[in-house]
């Protein structure tokens, strides 16, 4: 994930398994809160129906925002370190 790119409402995937939560690397969520000024960010897990069965404070290193457009040329992405 780039830095500073997680915002309120964006799709997010998981990229790591949270078995205690039921969660596995590659589910799809949506951040709904920002905690701690954007140092983690609660994340809602919901079914095909639209009914959450998870809400979690994930930190940035464990999801990765999804794009559905074209990314622009003029973007640079940058490395963020754990």
């Amino acid at each position: 994930m780039t830095k500073n790119t997680a915002k309120l409402l964006d799709v997010v995937a998981l990229t790591v398994d949270l078995p205690e939560y039921n969660l596995w690397c590659g589910q799809v969520g949506t951040i709904v809160e920002l905690l701690a000024d954007g140092a983690a960010f609660e994340v809602e897990f919901s079914d095909r129906d639209g009914r959450t069965f998870e809400s979690i404070g994930l930190r940035p290193e464990q999801i990765m925002v999804l794009h559905f457009e074209p990314a622009s040329p003029d973007l640079k992405p940058e490395m963020v370190s754990a």
